[in-house]
């Protein structure tokens, strides 16, 4: 399979809906979305009641339309698959097909209601999928295919998808049922399984190891259903047509971490190309850290470049963008590799629960300031592009994210407030603010870990043995290792340990540890690395101090000086060095950070949950000892990089804040593409090494190397 079809040009666009506007004026908005240089529309992918609206009866009149007028002013079309969404008859036909969850039956109508197991969903999906390829294909401006829609198994606990679970469980068992009852534990409280017939319903699983297993099994189902429908598609698809998947990340409100209802690396191998849906907060609390995160997991699906099938223009109540922002965050998703910016929706949508969620355009349909500055994006998108496309990252850091290890804290909670992906974001936005860029990768990426200064494994909960093997032989050839409390607890499914802890990494970070407890009115102290004015002046800290790019905070108790939030482990130092000790009269005994050389690499581990402050400093440590260079330049100036097709490498100043903030430039010559002088042609620009640059707020430049 093609991993990815090389962009040739930067993608700019939007979803749409002829079938959702309250009158006729798809010339109109063809029209508006050339003037504003957009260059691709998304459709289809919601409207499987319109284009059959009764059992085999099939009405694609507003597709044709649709294809037709965007061919006619040279918009690329990216059609979905209808599948997330059934019609009514469907419901009635087979009441089941509304899946069964663990809160009970659904009912029919949201979305996303239906059950991906049923045999009888499935059928009529095909069928539909078949139907609209046929429809399509003639059609040389459909550049490429999304399968379904942000698919998840929306909990399906029915009883094909249970008959199917049992099923994989034969296989994953070789119909051992001793070897299950041993894996899982079930021996306690009597939850033997002893005859695969008297398999009880997962639902009432009290069992985290069998519990977690139906949650990976879950995960199982999208990837086969996704895999499934590219099969279909590829059937239709001519050689040069992409297929993609809008994958979307943890929510708090807006996209927050790793999705824990899919594993993106496995459902990514149904796709040529990966998509994702991005969405976070603006105005005053826009920082980018959304935008990069959540592309540093969309770059690691396909390991390659993805596009941004959804992001916000207006958006949801509150995140309606100050001027110039939206252009800033276009070209923030640019710079972490994104080869395209599309928004959810071209219009505001007028009648339905998203009514709210505002488009490009408001309900009034006419020009408005978010539509002019669209049109500034789509000019600059076709000026640059040729410059911009296909960036190339190479980030001296990783993260190592786990399903396993997010379901893990699920069903074992550290802290009511402190859930895997808080820990995960807690390590990345402290880099991200440092302006160390960052990758992600999967358990399945061992081969990998050499190609990174500095590897980081945050609440790794579930850790197998080769992952573990593939950490002790990274630190031991010269790799740099962190790693956050709760690291290598359990096996991948949930059988802990039952030795020393972190388990057969314990000469690795040359400490232990038997004991943890929440951590109340608790400090550090005996710190061993440099900390900044940020954590040494601000006393009386607070687990507000903890809290991430996006302001998001926690709550915990106040010390006079840097504080421990939430989790504790008591760690007994052997050959490691004691970062940092726990200030309180009872715990100061143990230590609370750790360092260690292992091999020829060395390690860090910290036992505990503490001010982002306090960890920024830590990692300015382990940066410098990884061989880092640490960029003088700190938030709210964010720093991005990545080397263009003409081997040239591209830089990215983001101003996130409204005051206007000077950079230092350091490096190689540069030509200014986008801010900066602009009364001079680029050529006869140049940015040279101890230059300073000044950034408006909420403004950003984009410098190319001269070499």
């Amino acid at each position: 399979m093609v991993i990815f079809m090389k962009a040739d040009k930067l993608l700019f666009g939007a979803a749409y809906y002829d079938e959702y506007l309250p009158c006729d004026r798809i010339e109109t908005d063809m029209e508006m979305m050339e003037k504003a240089h957009i260059n691709v529309i998304r459709i289809a992918e919601s409207t499987w009641s319109t284009w059959e609206p009764q059992d085999n009866v099939f009405d694609f009149s507003h597709l044709h339309r649709m294809l037709k007028a965007s061919e006619k002013h040279g918009i690329q079309v990216i059609v979905g698959t209808p599948t997330y969404a059934v019609p009514t008859w469907l419901a009635a036909k087979y009441p089941d097909i509304l899946t069964q969850t663990h809160d009970g039956q659904e009912r029919y109508g949201r979305r996303q209601n239906m059950d991906i197991a049923h045999p009888m969903y499935l059928k009529h999906a095909e069928r539909i999928i078949r139907k609209l390829m046929e429809e399509v294909s003639p059609y040389q401006h459909v550049i490429g295919f999304q399968l379904d829609n942000e698919t998840k198994s929306y909990d399906t606990c029915s009883a094909y998808a249970q008959a199917r679970f049992r099923e994989y469980l034969k296989e994953l068992f070789r119909n051992d049922l001793d070897a299950l009852n041993h894996q899982f534990g079930l021996d306690y409280w009597s939850n033997r399984i002893n005859s695969w017939e008297d398999f009880p319903d997962v639902r009432g699983t009290i069992n985290g190891s069998l519990g977690a297993e139906y949650q990976k099994f879950q995960r199982k189902l999208v990837t086969d259903f996704l895999t499934w429908q590219s099969e279909i598609v590829k059937e239709y698809a001519r050689p040069e047509q992409f297929i993609t998947q809008n994958f979307d990340y943890g929510w708090k409100g807006f996209s927050y971490g790793l999705q824990p209802e899919v594993n993106q690396w496995e459902a990514g191998k149904a796709v040529t190309v990966a998509g994702a849906d991005i969405y976070h907060p603006s105005a005053q609390d826009l920082t980018g850290a959304e935008i990069s995160f959540g592309g540093a997991i969309a770059r690691s699906i396909k390991k390659d470049n993805y596009l941004i099938l959804e992001t916000e223009a207006q958006g949801n109540h509150g995140w309606l963008s100050y001027p110039g922002q939206l252009r800033l965050q276009a070209f923030s998703h640019l710079a972490s590799g994104s080869n395209s910016v599309m928004y959810w929706h071209w219009h505001s949508i007028h009648n339905a629960i998203e009514s709210y969620w505002k488009g490009i355009l408001s309900h009034n349909l006419k020009e408005n300031a978010t539509y002019r500055e669209a049109c500034r994006i789509g000019e600059e998108f076709a000026r640059y592009g040729g410059h911009l496309k296909n960036l190339k990252k190479k980030a001296p850091a990783a993260l190592l994210l786990s399903n396993e290890a997010l379901t893990g804290l699920q069903w074992f909670k550290i802290h009511d407030n402190l859930q895997y992906n808080d820990i995960v974001r807690w390590i990345y936005d402290a880099l991200y603010e440092l302006n160390i860029e960052c990758d992600v990768l999967s358990c399945n990426d061992v081969d990998l870990f050499s190609q990174y200064n500095l590897l980081i494994t945050p609440a790794l909960y579930s850790a197998s043995e080769t992952v573990i093997d593939a950490l002790r032989a990274y630190v031991e050839q010269g790799g740099h290792l962190f790693s956050t409390f709760k690291t290598a607890f359990s096996d991948p499914m949930l059988k802990i340990y039952a030795d020393d802890q972190p388990h057969r990494l314990t000469d690795v970070f040359g400490m232990t540890y038997d004991q943890f407890t929440d951590a109340v009115d608790v400090g550090l102290q005996n710190i061993a690395f440099p900390l900044s004015d940020e954590s040494v002046n601000n006393p009386g800290r607070t687990a507000a101090d903890a809290s991430d790019a996006s302001g998001h905070t926690d709550a915990g108790h106040a010390t006079d000086g840097p504080t421990v939030h939430y989790w504790m482990e008591l760690l007994q130092t052997d050959t490691a060095e004691t970062l940092a000790s726990y200030k309180h009269p009872h715990w100061d005994a143990y230590a609370a950070v750790t360092y260690n050389h292992f091999g020829r690499g060395c390690a860090a581990y910290a036992g505990c949950y503490f001010d982002k402050s306090v960890l920024k400093d830590l990692l300015r440590f382990l940066c410098e000892k990884a061989g880092i260079p640490l960029p003088e330049t700190v938030f709210p100036v964010i720093i991005k990089r990545g080397v263009n097709e003409a081997g040239r490498e591209i830089t990215y100043l983001f101003n996130y804040s409204d005051e206007t903030r000077s950079v230092v430039w350091r490096g190689k010559d540069c030509i200014p593409l986008i801010g900066l002088d602009n009364t001079k042609a680029p050529e006869q620009r140049t940015v040279r090494d101890g230059d300073t640059i000044s950034l408006p707020g909420w403004d950003f430049a984009v410098l190319e190397s001269r070499e």
